[in-house]
């Protein structure tokens, strides 16, 4: 667009309308900008103005031209079609772009160059520091994790420091950016924050040193009495309700509210928090907490629920708060619950009670921990036949509610993988062990400061069992349904990968599930200077992700044989129809065991408060009325649903294989 200087009668007819200037050498406008909708407006430093045409049509109906009323400008650029009014002290520094709505603030200014939250250190996991993270726009949860959990690698760190200061510097200014089609009204001070597309501001009561990653596709919202210093907001975010951050990093589409608060932490997509506290927390996508009074402190989690009052402690109260804890992928704590840090929880596990033995319990994936008289017991692998743990499973997909196209975390929602099924194949080894040396007579088993008890352990093997089998034989059946063959020979050549990437021991990346081997690989290319930015490394993330199901087959592939106790150079026909038929008992067992446990939900102590001052059959017509009956819960119908496919698939294969010469 271009700009020239103002004319004489443009002037007078601005000062007629209240507006003055120290110099109108310095302001610029558009060809034909429309001075009649600026009334009461006062101008210093280099002022460029658009078309002031237009109008917004407001929540109720309410009808509002464009223009600029009752404002100070220092320094500004104003677009096309903008409005711009009541500002009790001023705007300064700042670019504003077309059809943004600015109404009832405080101030809005840059006062130095700033980087916009970038390159803010965040003590997370630990508040006395030692895994400082700088924290950035395009920030994922894998460069993150790597950045937190890989100190040791002193040259890692460094060169991730300098790309991410590089990174810093290339977006520094001393002017602030409000993007298109924003909208800020009715707020309080907002000091160096740069604002993108699309953003709404409503209520808010301070934002310092920030930045606002909000985009047409997926727009970010600010309400009322939020208070924000040192942060970064990605797209498609909630912030509302007397939200209160400070060094914090809040990924794409999470949702804070409720009062929430939280310092040095980072929180990644799709987390949700409310009523409670979080400190130094890493919190992976999808980790929610609903409920008051509960407080996250110096953990990571991910897939993770909190019960409420659940929390953790992390002082070692001589040396201050040193302690860390993790909770890996798809935990849950109960109503209460409490985590003497240290101690590291086992994927897809219940924790309930209070536990100060400082567990770890990654190798039992599935489990439950229970406190009874201040000890903790660990039931292994019994989360593997409940309800609750397949119901996350099809409910975290279908909560991702990111719309931006440029995902910045890759999630990986599967409940067994090589990640959880290595951990199977440890606990196996740990469990077995355990009877071996304390003996098969033994009421009860110790491990890393938990309580096994023997019927416990000999039903963990069990459950264990069954998953290895399923998962081993939903990789081998998803191979041979892709394969084109004629004959066995052809099959088995072609059951073979073409080559090792994925073989070895698999990290949960915050989410992204990936080889070690392939990890480190990303870190020698950090390293020896092939990636040389963080978008680079975002990239190499995201090629790994989209490699997942190839590199699960080449594992998978490596396991079959050692597990069912075959040779592959010898594999005959019928051992791989013994496989098969292995796997179709296996889906159809833990099925039904999810089924019968689904049942319990609609037995009769469920039914209590139901049909009150009515008889049994009030009762559960009450319960059915509100709950619906058994037979017709969309749940088990898609359990039994599950039976009928997977047993209509083994069919299948099998049928298929039996024509092979």
């Amino acid at each position: 667009m271009g700009y020239r200087n103002l004319s004489v009668e443009e002037i007078r007819i601005l000062e007629k309308q209240n507006c003055q200037c120290r110099d109108w050498r310095r302001v610029f406008v558009a060809e034909k900008p429309i001075l009649t909708n600026m009334h009461n407006v006062t101008l210093s430093g280099d002022i460029f103005i658009g078309v002031l045409s237009g109008s917004f049509v407001l929540p109720g109906g309410f009808y509002q031209e464009s223009g600029l009323e009752s404002v100070s400008l220092h320094n500004c650029r104003i677009g096309n079609g903008v409005y711009i009014g009541f500002v009790q002290d001023y705007i300064a520094n700042y670019v504003i772009d077309d059809r943004t709505f600015i109404k009832n603030i405080n101030c809005l200014y840059v006062d130095r160059e700033s980087s916009f939250g970038n390159g803010t250190s965040i003590s997370v996991m630990n508040e006395s520091g030692g895994r400082e993270v700088l924290i950035y726009n395009c920030l994922n949860a894998h460069v993150a994790y790597i950045y937190t959990f890989y100190r040791h690698n002193k040259e890692l760190i460094a060169k991730l420091e300098d790309m991410i200061s590089c990174y810093v510097e290339s977006i520094r200014s001393a002017v602030g950016y409000i993007g298109k089609e924003c909208k800020i009204i009715s707020s309080g001070s907002i000091k160096n924050v740069y604002i993108g597309n699309n953003t709404s501001i409503e209520g808010v009561m301070l934002l310092e040193n920030g930045s606002i990653n909000s985009n047409e596709e997926d727009p970010v919202h600010l309400g009322y009495n939020v208070i924000a210093n040192d942060f970064i907001i990605s797209s498609g975010s909630r912030i509302t309700d007397g939200v209160m951050l400070k060094r914090c990093f809040v990924g794409q589409s999470c949702k804070l509210g409720h009062t929430y608060s939280a310092t040095d932490s980072l929180f990644f997509s799709n987390c949700q928090g409310e009523n409670g506290e979080a400190a130094s927390i890493f919190a992976g996508p999808f980790t929610v907490t609903h409920h008051k009074s509960t407080l996250l402190i110096a953990g990571m989690f991910s897939f993770m629920n909190a019960g409420s009052g659940s929390n953790q402690s992390n002082h070692m109260y001589k040396l201050g708060a040193i302690h860390q804890g993790i909770v890996e992928r798809g935990g849950k704590t109960t109503s209460n619950s409490y985590i003497l840090w240290p101690a590291r929880i086992g994927a897809f596990s219940l924790i309930m009670g209070r536990h100060t033995s400082n567990a770890d319990t990654s190798c039992f994936p599935f489990s439950y921990l229970i406190e009874n008289d201040d000890q903790t017991y660990l039931i292994p692998g019994v989360n593997l036949r409940s309800v609750g743990t397949i119901r996350d499973a099809q409910k975290f997909p279908k909560r991702d509610v990111r719309k931006d196209s440029n995902l910045l975390d890759n999630l990986n929602y599967n409940l067994l993988s090589p990640y959880t099924v290595q951990k199977m194949f440890d606990g196996l080894c740990i469990l077995e062990k355990l009877i071996e040396t304390c003996g098969s007579t033994s009421a009860t088993y110790s491990y890393q400061g938990c309580i096994i008890k023997s019927s416990s352990a000999q039903k963990g093997i069990y459950f264990y069992n069954l998953a290895i089998t399923k998962f081993l034989g939903n990789s081998l059946i998803s191979k041979i349904k892709q394969l084109s063959f004629t004959s066995f020979e052809e099959l088995k050549q072609a059951l073979q990968p073409s080559s090792c990437q994925g073989k070895g021991f698999w990290r949960d990346i915050a989410c992204l599930l990936v080889p070690e081997n392939e990890v480190n690989i990303v870190i020698e290319e950090i390293i020896s200077n092939p990636l040389t930015s963080v978008e680079s490394i975002n990239k190499s993330f995201q090629d790994l992700h989209f490699c997942y199901y190839q590199m699960e087959w080449v594992w998978a592939f490596h396991k079959i044989w050692d597990y069912f106790d075959l040779s592959f150079d010898s594999l005959k026909l019928s051992d791989l129809l013994g496989i098969i038929e292995s796997w179709r008992s296996a889906v159809v067992e833990l099925d039904e065991l999810i089924y019968f446990d689904a049942k319990k939900e609609f037995s009769l102590s469920s039914r209590i408060g139901f049909g009150v001052d009515g008889n049994r059959y009030t009762q559960q017509v009450d319960f059915e009325s509100v709950r619906g009956a058994f037979e017709t819960n969309s749940f088990v119908s898609s359990i039994q649903k599950h039976i009928e496919v997977k047993v209509a698939l083994g069919k299948e294969i099998i049928d298929r294989l039996k024509q092979l010469s």
